[in-house]
């Protein structure tokens, strides 16, 4: 993908004024979620469609922290299957969400990025109200244009020092936070409790606004992609932890600046037709029932010489596989995201 020239050493330069602004950092955090509006506080949170549905095994994606990685392998295929239905999609640490309804110790949100024809507001689902927080600093600088840090590796570490060498919690690709700070190897990042921590410059990039990315190529997507290769599928999983097809192919087109539909039905009604024979890579491709003539049931990337990358079910990962077989059978068209070359 291209870079933002000089990206770092700019954010050196630029950001420089936040140095030493560390004071009145540990605003302390409120569960008093005002009135409507919240951020996600753990590295993904899982939204369910309905409230406490969930099993033992799902603990540790319902807790604060969470432990994705425990509950993405301490589940079997069946495990992993039983999932199709019960989740809706997942939002990242810092995500703004819209508080819709409460249960107990549950809300109703929907996410704000991520478009459905279901809710204007974003995509809707359930999840424990304890993985929410609302801090005033923080919306205040989610809210207006600021310099902010994209994750670009597949996860990263947020840290509790600029130095690197107390780990925090583990996040994920195209998670957000606004720039408090740069310093040395570090980028200081505000929480969405209002506290300043610390992520190591190479995993991240910074931009000034989402004006600033860049256009990428088509190849660029694809390459971005790649980093995900022999990923455990996860259905609804939109994260570094885990991906479902659709997920997979919005949240590379996020992380690049481009608001696309979450699901693959919609998006497969946006975007600009494209004909088998000018495909690009970049493009993405929809597969549907009865010959590819009924309803959208997947989506894949196309990645060049009649292939795509994709993640396409629970007992699978991310792979690169050549469009033919089922694919063939069940391939409904393709829709482009990017300008016309």
């Amino acid at each position: 993908m291209k870079k933002w020239t000089g990206t770092l050493f700019a954010a050196g330069l630029i950001f420089s004024m936040f140095t030493g602004t560390a004071k009145g950092a540990d605003t302390p955090q409120t569960k008093d979620l005002s009135p409507t509006t919240a951020y996600v506080d753990v590295a993904a949170a899982t939204l369910w469609t309905k409230p406490a549905q969930t099993r033992p095994l799902d603990a540790p994606s319902l807790s604060n922290p969470v432990d994705l990685r425990k509950w993405t392998t301490s589940m079997t295929y069946e495990d992993k299957l039983w999932l199709v239905g019960p989740l809706e999609t997942q939002a990242l640490y810092g995500n703004k969400v819209t508080i819709t309804d409460q249960q107990g110790d549950w809300v109703k949100v929907a996410v704000d990025g991520q478009p459905t024809p279901r809710l204007e507001a974003g995509y809707p689902g359930w999840m424990p109200k304890s993985q929410l927080v609302y801090n005033k600093k923080f919306a205040k600088m989610k809210s207006e244009t600021m310099p902010f840090a994209i994750i670009k590796s597949p996860t990263a570490w947020l840290y509790k020092n600029a130095t690197l060498n107390t780990k925090q919690m583990e996040i994920s690709y195209n998670t957000r936070l606004p720039i408090s700070k740069v310093k040395g190897t570090s980028i200081g990042v505000m929480t969405p409790e209002g506290k300043i921590r610390y992520l190591d410059r190479k995993d991240v990039r910074v931009y000034l606004s989402d004006e600033s990315i860049p256009t990428p190529t088509g190849q660029d997507l694809v390459n971005e992609g790649k980093k995900f290769l022999g990923l455990p599928y996860l259905w609804a999983g939109t994260s570094g932890f885990g991906f479902d097809c659709s997920g997979f192919t919005h949240t590379l087109y996020k992380a690049a600046g481009i608001t696309i539909p979450r699901d693959s039905g919609p998006q497969s009604r946006s975007g600009t037709p494209v004909a088998w024979e000018d495909l690009q890579p970049g493009d993405l491709l929809f597969f549907a029932y009865n010959n590819g003539t009924g309803s959208v049931h997947h989506v894949g990337m196309y990645a060049g010489n009649g292939m795509m990358i994709h993640s396409p079910n629970s007992s699978t990962t991310v792979r690169i596989d050549k469009i033919e077989g089922i694919y063939a059978q069940e391939y409904a068209g393709a829709r482009r995201y990017l300008p016309q070359n």
